[in-house]
């Protein structure tokens, strides 16, 4: 063998093995495997929680409920009545609408109404209504008339 052929066989010899290391998947560092195996275990933990919540879900229907949550202030002739609505159902509420009626003797003199666009399970809203005439001296009744089911 010549020198040339000898050169040439050093370089096909170079060639497969770099042809081999290119063919092999480089090898994972150790941080590489402890943040591997910190994302399995909180991508495990969401998996499970959205498996336990859907397991333990409760079929129960939206219960909404309200209530004046602070005094009543006035303000420049005006009247704030501070409400806050909850769901302690099960379900999620849209649309859900909340009513308030100033009775003085027997005779609704003032209304007012609200609409709130999504209230789900264990969430409260806030709001107020503003009325013209103190609702201290009549009969204040504030109520949710109705909700969608989403």
């Amino acid at each position: 063998m010549n020198d040339s052929q000898k050169v040439s066989n050093i370089n096909s010899d170079s060639n497969n093995n770099s042809n081999q290391e290119e063919q092999q998947p480089p090898k994972r560092t150790p941080a590489e495997w402890v943040t591997f195996g910190i994302a399995s275990l909180i991508l495990l933990g969401v998996m499970g929680l959205v498996g336990y919540s859907w397991i333990t879900k409760p079929e129960e229907k939206a219960i909404i409920s309200i209530n004046i949550n602070n005094k009543i202030r006035q303000v420049n002739d005006k009247f704030y009545v501070p409400f806050e609505v909850e769901n302690t159902g099960g379900e999620t509420a849209e649309s859900v609408q909340v009513i308030a009626e100033l009775k003085f003797s027997d005779k609704v003199e003032e209304t007012g109404e609200q609409q709130i666009d999504f209230l789900s399970r264990n969430e409260k809203q806030s709001g107020a209504f503003i009325f013209s005439r103190n609702p201290e001296l009549g009969k204040l009744t504030l109520r949710v008339g109705s909700y969608k089911s989403p």
